[in-house]
């Protein structure tokens, strides 16, 4: 298991380079599932282990959303903070891989991590939330100027450096974390997910459902229904997810939202396309709670819009209260 202990006995850079050594190969950039430009993580992430602090040069900000952009290979497992989230996003990256966005506005956890880099899909997926702060490693070149003209906050380890550190037990890139309270005031309130979900009673009908699985060409996401702790059990790749903890996330509801995905105009160094993620517009969806799983239409007229869902007889399709995990799928 990773440590990832906000301590500052961490590697130096020469310990980190031998580390990822075997992970320089052609290979490996397909399977870390990010678009390099020189350095690791898109040249903008620390190397060194621990950043060096600058003098005033901590960001503190209450009222809005932390979205903090969370790598999902096999080698960026068990993941640290991610039960703690309010609600986690599954998005397609290049070679099918997916990557987590995780948004929290209850809780925030004393790190979260590992932090990997940003998608053109996400700047769409956060209009919906009034200049939320993301947290990301970096970004391909090109993106850069549209996520600094985003409605956003920006704060990667270019802008907030003492925010983030290296943990030890895993090579770069797949081992920076992030000290949310270095960014934030404090957790803002339930008020700032304003996602448009509905929170109350299970509506009528649906289907008894034990357990349902999502697949992307590299990756899949499996859900499995557990009435002792009355949550859905995640797995990835076909093996029961963790955190650093020790603990599972368990969500109360799951979304299986379809959506239209199109080639960016952004690739990785192989060549593959990144996957643009429409989150506006209309489809259909599947909602998964209670032990049931129920069909549902999804609306986002708007970038500004939240997304509602609702039941096919027109009904607004309310959620279990707890953590939701929304699974974007190819409609």
């Amino acid at each position: 298991m990773a440590a990832v202990g906000t301590g500052h006995g961490a590697p130096t850079r020469r310990a980190v380079l031998t580390a990822g050594l075997a992970a320089v190969a052609t290979t490996a950039a397909l399977t870390a599932g990010c678009t390099r430009h020189g350095p690791p993580d898109d040249g903008r992430a620390p190397q060194e282990a621990t950043p060096t602090p600058t003098p005033g040069a901590r960001h503190t900000a209450t009222g809005p959303v932390l979205a903090v952009k969370i790598d999902n290979v096999a080698a960026a497992r068990p993941q640290t903070g991610l039960d703690a989230a309010d609600v986690v996003y599954a998005e397609q990256v290049e070679g099918g891989l997916s990557r987590l966005m995780a948004v929290y506005a209850t809780e925030l956890p004393d790190v979260v991590g590992p932090v990997r880099s940003a998608r053109e899909s996400d700047l769409e997926l956060l209009r919906q939330f009034d200049r939320p702060t993301l947290a990301f490693s970096g970004a391909q070149k090109r993106l850069l100027p549209l996520i600094d003209k985003a409605p956003l906050r920006p704060e990667s380890p270019a802008e907030a450096s003492r925010a983030y550190f290296r943990g030890t037990g895993r090579p770069a890139p797949h081992n920076l974390y992030l000290r949310p309270a270095e960014l934030m005031d404090g957790a803002p309130g339930r008020a700032a997910l304003t996602t448009g979900f509905r929170y109350g009673p299970a509506p009528a009908g649906g289907t008894a459902t034990t357990a349902r699985t999502v697949r992307y060409p590299a990756a899949r996401f499996s859900f499995t229904w557990s009435a002792a702790r009355n949550r859905w059990l995640v797995s990835m790749d076909g093996t029961p997810a963790k955190t650093t903890a020790g603990t599972r996330p368990a969500p109360a509801t799951v979304v299986v939202q379809y959506v239209r995905v199109t080639k960016s105009s952004y690739h990785d160094v192989l060549g593959n396309y990144t996957p643009f993620t429409h989150t506006v517009g209309t489809g259909k969806a599947e909602v998964l709670r209670d032990g049931r799983s129920y069909e549902a239409t999804w609306s986002r007229p708007q970038a500004t819009d939240g997304t509602t869902f609702t039941s096919p007889d027109g009904s607004p399709m309310e959620f279990a209260d707890g953590q939701v995990w929304v699974v974007f799928a190819r409609a």
